[in-house]
């Protein structure tokens, strides 16, 4: 999801690269919350139309939805730096 915020304009590259305040990720459902058929999970945001096929492409896979609702993971899964 935070490649797919950065293909939307969100993020940089490279430090010189600009950030679109208007682009990002809302996620619209919770982890394990219940939802239905055709329900959005997640509203895109760019203020340029050719980023949502890129973001979208990131998408893949990102998302899982089953019968039953997933075990909670960690809420830190690494951290960068000292």
């Amino acid at each position: 999801v935070g490649v797919a915020a950065w293909r939307l304009g969100a993020g940089r590259a490279r430090k010189e690269d600009p950030v679109s305040a208007a682009a990002g990720v809302i996620c619209l459902a919770k982890p394990g919350e219940q939802v239905s058929r055709g329900q959005p999970v997640l509203e895109l945001r760019a203020d340029d139309e050719f980023r949502f096929g890129r973001a979208a492409g990131a998408l893949a896979g990102a998302i899982e939805i089953g019968a039953e609702p997933p075990e909670p993971g960690p809420v830190v899964l690494a951290r960068i730096g000292p």
